[in-house]
């Protein structure tokens, strides 16, 4: 165990990063595995020699961060725990790192950015890999970032259409029971796709691009047969495949696409549920370059605060049905 200190002299700056009743501090402590104690305008790092040469460092981004983003600036907690374990984890931090992960639609005035480290892990991973699966709970961000994703890269250029795609398997319902045709009984297996399009971009705008045929919205039978070329696609609910459907999604993949498969692997409607297609493919392509996967969990849970409270007791009961 060594001790380092950290002095800093502008006293805004000893405060923000400290934070309210040290806040901050418990935070980075949690985080970081160390002890910190504050004194007047020094930071005392008690820790392991390793850790505590990174924790001194990681004080001193934190508060390079803070000059450069001025004296009205104060951490919001995605940035604070960004910075803290990528230091912590002996990766070289840059402001820019934040940025890049700042999703700006002018027309619609939506600025989007992850809330938790593994949302801004699953952002990175769709940018640098052709094929990323997630996985975890409702209300970590699975489909909606992955739609937002999805839309910068159509309307920056970097995809030519957008293709969206669900399973339509029934969850305790009877599909047959719906009024209407094929199509209408399909529809509001698909309606989260729509929510998440229309909270991004105006309605008139994803109409337009809807009726050009640059976003299409089609149930996972649709995508057989098919080669999707300068793509970004993305199969919502994939828990809800079966190991046949899962291949043959995969193989769609074409030159210059992006393909992202997300599903909560503890709610699966299948009659037969150990043979959904993304436990299989988990299991099958855990180790092929190209592929990545993430994982989330309660933690990253962004709906209301308590819908983390409600899957925890859930978990707790071992009911995942």
């Amino acid at each position: 165990m060594v001790e380092n200190k950290f002095e800093v002299d502008d006293i805004s700056v000893f405060r923000r990063i400290c934070g309210y009743q040290d806040n901050n501090i418990k935070k980075i402590e949690a985080l970081a595995g160390v002890d910190i104690i504050p004194r007047g305008n020094t930071l005392t790092v008690r820790a392991v020699k390793d850790k505590s040469d990174l924790a001194i460092k990681m004080l001193h981004v934190l508060s390079d961060f803070l000059y450069a983003n001025g004296k009205s600036y104060e951490f919001d907690d995605f940035d604070f725990r960004y910075i803290v374990t990528t230091v912590m984890a002996g990766k070289n931090f840059k402001p820019e790192d934040i940025n890049r992960f700042k999703i700006t639609f002018p027309d619609s005035g939506k600025v989007i950015m992850p809330k938790t480290i593994n949302q801004a892990n699953y952002i990175t991973a769709m940018h640098s890999h052709p094929i990323t699966f997630s996985t975890g709970p409702a209300g970590t961000g699975k489909t909606y970032l992955a739609v937002v994703v999805a839309l910068k890269f159509l309307l920056s250029g970097k995809a030519d259409r957008v293709v969206l795609t669900r399973p339509a398997v029934e969850a305790g319902e009877n599909l047959g029971y719906l009024p209407g045709d094929l199509i209408q009984k399909i529809n509001p297996y698909l309606r989260p796709l729509y929510d998440a399009l229309f909270d991004i971009q105006p309605f008139e705008k994803i109409s337009k691009l809807m009726e050009k045929n640059l976003i299409e919205v089609a149930p996972l039978a649709y995508m057989r047969g098919r080669t999707l070329n300068n793509s970004f696609i993305i199969l919502d609910e994939a828990q809800n495949t079966t190991i046949a459907q899962m291949k043959m999604f995969l193989t769609r993949l074409g030159n210059n696409s992006k393909m992202v498969i997300s599903g909560d692997d503890t709610q699966i409607d299948l009659e037969k549920p150990k043979r959904s297609g993304i436990l299989q493919a988990i299991r099958l392509l855990k180790d092929i370059d190209g592929i990545c996967f993430i994982r989330f969990t309660r933690e990253d849970i962004s709906r209301h605060p308590i819908v983390e409270k409600i899957v925890a007791e859930y978990e707790k009961s071992g009911y995942s049905d």
